[in-house]
């Protein structure tokens, strides 16, 4: 068996089971952080275990015209404004909402690739998914619409991220240069502590943390494993498979996001927020058909017999 298949399979499940906890860490850190210094402390942490792991592994960091383009990207589309959105709007909506949300992800990716990326256009079933994607958002949001409420603003907020992180991920796909996924980890997390630091100390009270064990265990859980090992993982999936995997986690996250909420903080999840999240992950099944087939022929760890 390709070793290279076992990694990539081991892969995609450390980020999936990874990225559906980080949701409800984030909700359980939020009543110890404040948003935005939850989120300069987890990517703090981030960046010492990085830079120590660059160290050991003598991974060279590079600052050329390239490399600081695509740092810059990832630090204000990907990580700084993005992140700080998520951990807002997990404050006004249950961290189960929040997954299915952004389980838009790939439509935008989709999207973005069929206007930027010639290589990548949208086929049939492509079309069909992002309609069903839509579809499916248009039913969660459908009730708050016409309300001026805090739910809207948190769903809004994690739409808006997850619109960003999908800019970021064209713009890093079409500009990508052969860079470690550790220094690639390293110079976003960099240029997001840079834009975060500030705002923290402006907006933010410090006085309003709690260093408790809920604060300082969500710290070490996001930033450790929520951070580092998923970028780490993620970024090295994306020069093995791409889109393959890319759909296939945030098909998984949500799931596992909306169970751990149900189980650990009792959130309620309505018909209309059942019927949506259904639409979405139907909507990615759907977009994604036959790269699915694809990987189940090319990747699972079996062989098929030749008559």
């Amino acid at each position: 068996m390709n070793s290279d298949r076992v990694k990539i399979i081991l892969g995609f499940v450390v980020i999936s089971l990874i990225w559906g906890s980080t949701w409800l860490v984030i909700k359980i850190g939020l009543q110890s952080m404040t948003p935005l210094y939850g989120v300069l402390l987890r990517f703090l942490l981030a960046l010492i275990i990085l830079y120590g792991l660059a160290k050991w592994e003598k991974i060279e960091i590079p600052w050329d015209r390239n490399a600081v383009f695509l740092y810059l990207n990832l630090g204000l589309l990907s990580f700084g404004i993005p992140f700080t959105l998520v951990y807002w709007g997990e404050q006004h909506i249950g961290s189960g909402l929040a997954a299915v949300l952004f389980a838009i992800f790939p439509f935008i990716i989709a999207i973005g690739s069929h206007l930027f990326l010639p290589s990548e256009p949208l086929n049939f079933g492509k079309s069909i998914g992002v309609a069903l994607g839509f579809i499916g958002i248009l039913t969660i949001f459908w009730d708050d619409i016409s309300k001026s409420n805090e739910n809207l603003s948190g769903m809004s907020a994690i739409l808006l991220s997850t619109l960003m992180q999908g800019t970021a991920l064209i713009i890093l796909k079409r500009k990508y240069v052969q860079i470690s996924p550790v220094a690639l980890s390293f110079g976003g997390l960099l240029f997001a502590v840079c834009i975060i630091a500030p705002m923290a100390l402006i907006l933010d009270d410090f006085k309003q943390l709690h260093f408790d064990l809920a604060g300082l265990g969500s710290i070490f859980y996001l930033g450790t494993m929520g951070t580092v090992v998923t970028l780490v993982v993620y970024y090295w999936l994306i020069k093995k498979v791409e889109v393959i995997y890319l759909s296939l986690v945030s098909f998984v996250t949500p799931i596992i996001a909306v169970i751990l909420g149900v189980l650990i903080l009792e959130e309620m999840f309505t018909t209309r927020m059942i019927i949506g999240g259904g639409l979405v992950l139907s909507g990615i099944l759907t977009a994604n058909s036959k790269l699915i087939f694809r990987m189940i022929n090319n990747y699972l760890p079996y062989k098929r017999n030749n008559y």
